[in-house]
């Protein structure tokens, strides 16, 4: 029967194969086990367990008069060393994150110097700093339409004339800032405004007088005034 077994020694920043003499007391060991692990002999509490997935140890080597082989010790069976005192082993100081020093930078002062990914970023012009192609402006096309001109919408219904003056000829703040509109003031209260458009005032009129429309849609001309002939239905 071999006097020496094959183990796995594991500790918070530790892991490896060694191989011990079963004769070898458990004070003996933890003075072997200091030098593996970087903890102290008097911190250390040594577990046996079957496996390294085991979270229940079999037993504790708490006795360091006893022989492994008291413990009954076998080859490849894991001597878990617990720190029971991290703040003072050399391992568990850099382990133990409460004891480092947070290195804290302003963004003022992260914003002032000219190695960080910030600065890099900059001096290339990527993401956020690439420049912007200057936007174009689109020439707004030409429009013959003279203020004061008389008109006629076009409209879907029969027999129905939406005649008026042209009030306004450009560009407007409404819709998507694009193109061209012209404002009419109609004749007959058929409008759905009184020459203003969400606050901005582009003419004056009585109020549903005004329309706002493309210039595609209406024609310019000699249109009268309608007038509305009430004596045939007045009994």
């Amino acid at each position: 029967m071999s006097s020496s077994v094959t183990v796995f020694v594991t500790s918070p920043d530790t892991r490896s194969e060694r191989r011990f003499d079963l004769h070898t007391s458990v004070g003996q060991l933890k003075n072997k086990l200091e030098l593996i692990t970087g903890i102290p002999v008097q911190n250390q509490r040594i577990e046996l367990l079957n496996s390294e997935q085991e979270t229940d140890p079999l037993v504790v080597l708490d006795d360091e008069s006893k022989l492994l082989g008291f413990y009954g010790v076998r080859d490849f069976q894991v001597l878990r060393v617990v720190d029971t005192n991290p703040s003072i082993s050399f391992t568990g100081q850099l382990t133990d994150l409460s004891q480092v020093e947070k290195f804290e930078l302003s963004e003022d002062d992260y914003a002032q110097r000219r190695d960080t990914v910030l600065a890099y970023k900059q001096r290339n012009k990527i993401g956020r700093f690439a420049e912007k192609e200057a936007e174009i402006e689109k020439p707004l096309p030409k429009i013959d339409i003279p203020i004061g001109a008389r008109c006629e919408v076009e409209t879907s219904e029969t027999d129905l004339h939406k005649r008026g003056t042209v009030r306004f000829v450009g560009p407007t703040k409404f819709g998507n800032g694009e193109g061209i509109w012209v404002g009419i003031e109609y004749d007959e209260p058929m409008g759905k405004n009184d020459g203003s458009v969400q606050g901005v005032r582009y003419f004056e009129c009585k109020p549903n007088f005004g329309v706002f429309i493309r210039p595609d849609r209406l024609k310019v001309g000699d249109y009268p005034v309608e007038e509305i002939d009430f004596d045939d239905e007045e009994m």
